[in-house]
């Protein structure tokens, strides 16, 4: 990945920045063949990254505040509603990561489409996402709804499944609002436009704090009042991310970035590409998710306190993974625009920065911030100080992984950027199930570390997943990742047409 030089005379007006059109556009990009790179550097890549991510991270930490808050506030309540809560989530966020993973698809098209020029394609490939995620949405609820049916395959205690499936037939009712966020946020993304997520989320999240304090206390409904205040914010979020991209529709008449309802057609059409990127995009999602989710759900059987203290550094580390996760979907973008643009060696340095300078100044950030609030964070989400101490035992080993999952998250991020979610989803799957979760079980089980034993495994098949990522990152075929991106959108530019 080394580092173009540039050119003597080379000024300014010359360099590629995110989202802006070279003034020296030649015939052969019309054609589709690759074209001359136009020099940046690591210190602009490293700035514009940073700059973009910066609201990303706020977006998701905001996000991500939403199932955080029913947690802190039905852990005011007592152990046993905390646990079934928990349950709930975990079932909601392992679920729900199958929308999230559809939606990784637009981390690769949406960016290319830009960047190649090809606008309309930014707004069909939103709908067809759309339109997607709508078929899944289905067995996804009917799940939920007999949930009470399916978690004792799992938990024994008949009391936190009780609570757990009221909180999930609850839930239904936010699913149409998570989905379009979550593919609205990925449109507007790949235009640029960075905030608006944020904005919404400045708004909401404030919203969800008041409305389940209110619910839980103030009217007393208890834990069932937490699932209803989230279902209204992620309602109220979808409705508002429409709003906002209705409204700069009806404001710019002839918007680039969208395809036409009355051309319906096409949004029907194709799906099998879409789905190419979405099924890896998914089981990358969700091959971390369960791995980490798993461990909740197996800590029900060291008894209750051990199940609230899971919960509690779950929702830790879920919160700190925000913040690389969020730089991955930002350098995503960077390096996605500049592989439909054409721009290889823009490509690698994009990539190193995002890997060896954003990547290791966060490690470091996240590794201190958990290991040094061990004795302080726990106690924000639980007031049982039995629970507080079993999570503040825990901290520091998940700060070690957290050192190693940046470098994983990241590299991810660039391999969806480069269209190659299925590498991920194999390593994915390696890293964690026979890796992981193997070596999780036998620690936890076998071992008086319990606990302990359980993120010590999975720490381990996170140190294999990220060497193994890097290293297929850092080894990329950039010529013939750009040749095979031309091909992938030409093939939804003439069905458009």
């Amino acid at each position: 990945m080394a580092m173009n030089k540039k050119e003597p005379g080379t000024n300014e007006e010359t360099v590629s920045y995110y989202g802006a059109i070279s003034r020296h556009e030649s015939s052969s990009e019309a054609e589709g063949i690759p074209s001359a790179d136009v020099s940046t550097c690591s210190r602009t890549e490293f700035r514009e990254i940073s700059r973009t991510a910066a609201p990303l991270v706020v977006t998701y930490l905001l996000q991500a505040s939403l199932s955080f808050m029913t947690v802190v506030s039905v852990g005011r309540l007592n152990a046993l509603d905390l646990g079934g809560v928990s349950l709930a989530n975990v079932t909601f966020t392992a679920t729900m990561a199958i929308f999230q993973g559809l939606a990784t698809c637009l981390d690769t098209l949406c960016p290319q489409a830009y960047g190649s020029r090809q606008y309309q394609l930014v707004g069909l490939y939103f709908q067809r996402c759309l339109a997607i995620s709508v078929l899944f949405a289905i067995p996804i609820a009917l799940l939920w709804w007999f949930s009470a049916h399916v978690l004792p395959l799992v938990v024994d205690d008949s009391r936190l499944v009780v609570i757990a499936a009221r909180f999930l037939r609850v839930m239904i009712v936010s699913i149409p609002g998570f989905v379009v966020f979550e593919c609205g946020k990925k449109y507007l993304q790949a235009q640029k436009d960075f905030v608006t997520g944020q904005y919404i989320l400045f708004v909401c999240a404030p919203l969800n704090a008041l409305a389940n304090y209110l619910f839980v206390f103030r009217f007393g409904m208890g834990y069932i009042g937490a699932p209803i205040a989230t279902s209204l914010t992620f309602t109220l979020m979808g409705v508002s991310i429409i709003a906002c991209i209705w409204y700069h529709t009806g404001k710019n008449g002839e918007l680039e970035c969208w395809n036409s309802l009355s051309n319906w057609r096409p949004i029907f059409t194709h799906w099998r590409t879409m789905i190419s990127l979405a099924v890896p995009g998914i089981v990358m999602i969700e091959a971390e998710f369960l791995a980490f989710e798993s461990l909740t759900v197996l800590a029900a059987n060291f008894g209750t306190d051990a199940l609230a203290a899971q919960s509690v550094v779950a929702s830790i580390q879920g919160l700190t993974f925000q913040i690389p996760f969020a730089t991955g979907v930002a350098g995503s973008n960077r390096i996605a625009y500049y592989v439909g643009e054409k721009q290889t060696n823009n490509c690698k340095l994009a990539t190193r920065s995002t890997l060896m300078h954003i990547g290791g100044i966060l490690a470091v950030a996240n590794f201190l911030f958990l290991v040094g609030g061990r004795n302080y964070l726990p106690s924000f989400f639980s007031k049982d100080e039995n629970v507080a101490r079993l999570a503040s035992e825990i901290l520091p080993i998940i700060g070690v992984n957290q050192f190693a999952d940046i470098f994983n998250v990241l590299a991810a991020g660039v391999l969806r950027a480069q269209g190659r979610q299925r590498i991920g989803g194999v390593l994915n799957i390696i890293a964690y199930y026979a890796v992981g979760i193997p070596l999780a079980l036998t620690l936890g089980f076998c071992t008086e570390m319990r606990l302990k034993g359980f993120w010590t495994g999975l720490g381990c098949g996170i140190v294999v997943l990220a060497i193994s990522e890097v290293y297929c990152v850092w080894n990329s075929d950039w010529p013939r990742i750009i040749h095979d991106s031309h091909l992938l959108h030409k093939i939804s530019e003439n069905d458009e047409e």
